[in-house]
């Protein structure tokens, strides 16, 4: 015979009460509940058996003393749990995803299942109903539902999200009545300062809505994550924690001991799946600076410099110290500032360079208008003015409606670093068209069947010459993808 859960929970409540009071209470779903006084027989039954002092029946010094112990049980990692777990929320999504129907059946094929996720988020603008959380938490997902702390759950919709930092913003309806966590400053963190992490692991395996906290401290800051196997993404300038991160804490707050957010908790390195003292967390300065690109612009505003960099050769240790300078765009920043290929830089806004990701983590966090003062071998410290990026400023040309597209220049190919000077970059697609063909944003274009195509103007001229042949015509579309060539064949017309 199986039972219920519920119906499990209850034989096993009343078997326990049956032990206690000396007694076994027959239970089935056609028998009412144990009163109110039934219970309070019961409780008042063991009371009898085991009688337990109360703080007042203790002599005073014992009364004493036993304050104090309370008041020392009210540290400060209580106090910071207390005052962020209002605004920690859990995030459940529904994806559909594609699955082998039979691993030996030759003839099996895939079929698409709804399947469940979750993990965690926090109130940045109660007012707005803003949530911030991590893009691998809620990236595909179909619906998206937050559960508060008091447990009531909220349909959420995705504002946008940035694949460079893994940061997602989500919206929800801010009349319920919301609670923001305290923010806090990642630029001034110490090595070995408390740090909690808060979450909800396991999402709704758990009934309870609380949050859960782990303690640990600031291990390290500015460490970057090489992918592995199943990662393509790099995570740059992360803080290290060994407070434990557990499946579902991901998109929740790391907190120091003031209850201030500082990170975002985002990934671990396990061997086993679980927290082995490893977490990481995307800093709360850069996660907030993404946030805000997306819900003041819808997209993120990054900067450039128009350097490309190196890394310098290592010395019988195995250290470097530096970056090279590999490359100079013209009409660039870096131009204009006087920097040349084979100098070496060796800080960047105070931060020592020794590997070319430490570079990559300075411009991650570069706007428009950002003042960059490098330290530059052999010629002191040089100060640079971020520029837009070149592809978001130049001149964008339409193609049938369905694809913008831009000519690829010096500085356009500085920027992607792009093996060719020349093409069309798709700078956007509209999702029939890119289910349709499979091309993406980023793409290069740069050959129509046996034609090179050489900027964006030409990509157009071919479409519309296609587009005036008034029949069904099957061609060959040449590009570029994350740097290696593509070759897709498409039909239009008919």
């Amino acid at each position: 015979m199986s039972l219920l859960p519920s119906t499990a929970a209850t034989l096993f409540k009343s078997l326990v009460l049956a032990l206690a009071t000396g007694g076994l209470v027959a239970c089935d779903a056609g028998v009412p509940e144990a009163s109110a006084r039934d219970t309070a027989e019961a409780a008042a039954a063991v009371q009898s058996r085991f009688p337990r002092e109360s703080r007042e029946e203790a002599p005073a010094d014992f009364q004493d003393a036993a304050q104090e112990i309370d008041n020392s049980r009210q540290t400060g990692i209580v106090r910071a749990a207390e005052r962020v777990a209002p605004g920690v929320v859990t995030v459940s999504v529904i994806r559909t995803q594609q699955v082998r129907t039979s691993f030996f059946d030759i003839f099996g094929g895939t079929r698409l299942r709804r399947a469940g996720g979750y993990g965690s988020g926090f109130v940045i603008d109660a007012g707005q109903g803003v949530i911030l959380t991590n893009l691998h938490v809620v990236e595909g997902a179909e619906r998206i539902q937050v559960t508060l702390i008091d447990g009531r759950d909220l349909e959420a919709e995705l504002v946008g999200a940035d694949g460079v930092t893994d940061v997602a913003v989500l919206r929800v309806d801010p009349s319920v009545g919301l609670t923001q966590v305290p923010l806090g400053t990642s630029s001034e963190l110490f090595i070995g300062e408390w740090a909690l992490a808060v979450g909800n692991p396991f999402g709704t395996a758990i009934s309870n809505s609380e949050p859960t906290v782990t303690a640990g401290v600031i291990s390290a800051v500015n460490r970057h994550i090489v992918p592995s196997d199943q990662d393509e993404s790099f995570y740059l300038g992360m803080i290290q924690t060994d407070a434990a991160i557990n499946p579902g804490n991901s998109g929740g707050p790391l907190v120091n001991v003031l209850g201030q957010v500082i990170g975002v908790n985002s990934s671990i390195f396990s061997r086993s799946g679980g927290s082995e003292g490893l977490g990481f967390a995307i800093p709360i300065d850069r996660a907030l600076k993404v946030a805000d690109d997306i819900l003041s612009t819808g997209e993120i505003r990054r900067a450039w410099l128009g350097v490309t960099v190196d890394a310098v050769e290592a010395d019988e240790w195995g250290r470097t110290r530096g970056v090279v300078i590999t490359e100079v765009t013209g009409e660039s920043p870096a131009r204009d500032a006087g920097l040349r290929p084979g100098r070496r830089i060796l800080a960047a806004n105070g931060r020592r360079l020794s590997a070319p990701l430490d570079w990559e983590d300075v411009l991650l966090d570069l706007r428009e208008g950002d003042s960059v003062l490098l330290e530059v071998e052999d010629q002191g410290v040089v100060t640079l003015q971020a520029a837009p990026f070149p592809s978001r400023m130049a001149l964008r040309i339409q193609v049938l409606q369905d694809l913008d597209v831009v000519s690829v220049t010096p500085q356009i190919r500085s920027e992607r670093e792009l093996p060719i000077d020349f093409g069309a970059l798709i700078v956007g697609i509209t999702p029939e068209l890119r289910s349709r063909t499979g091309l993406r944003e980023g793409d290069v274009i740069y050959g129509i069947g046996n034609r090179q195509i050489r900027s964006a103007q030409e990509l157009a001229d071919a479409f519309q010459e296609i587009e005036a042949a008034g029949r069904r015509v099957r061609f060959g579309v040449t590009f570029l993808r994350d740097g290696r060539q593509q070759y897709q064949t498409l039909t239009y017309g008919g």
